[in-house]
């Protein structure tokens, strides 16, 4: 089983209201998650994060996929504010 195939079947575990999940290979040919919105919304991109070949191998990568899939969750959620107090100066 190639890197790209044991982290499609950990992605294929994860079901989500707003999200589809999925794993592709980056153009270095390592593998990466890609979350994305179900229902897509105009100047909405995908998120990918690359997945290193050392916690694919890993014994515990399943646990470890998983505290991974939600922080790769948090940093999309993150990313798609349109305007916070730090981007418009009003952090004081």
């Amino acid at each position: 089983m190639t890197h790209l195939d044991k982290v499609r079947r950990e992605v294929a575990r994860y079901e989500h209201v707003l999200l589809r999940f999925d794993a592709r290979e980056s153009s270095t040919g390592t593998p990466e998650l890609v979350i994305a919105l179900k229902s897509p919304v105009a100047g909405v991109d995908e998120y990918a994060a690359p997945v290193h070949p050392r916690d694919v191998d890993h014994s515990q990568f399943e646990w470890t996929f998983q505290r991974f899939l939600y922080d790769c969750i948090h940093d999309y959620m993150a990313e798609l504010f349109t305007r916070n107090p730090q981007q418009t100066g009003q952090l004081k």
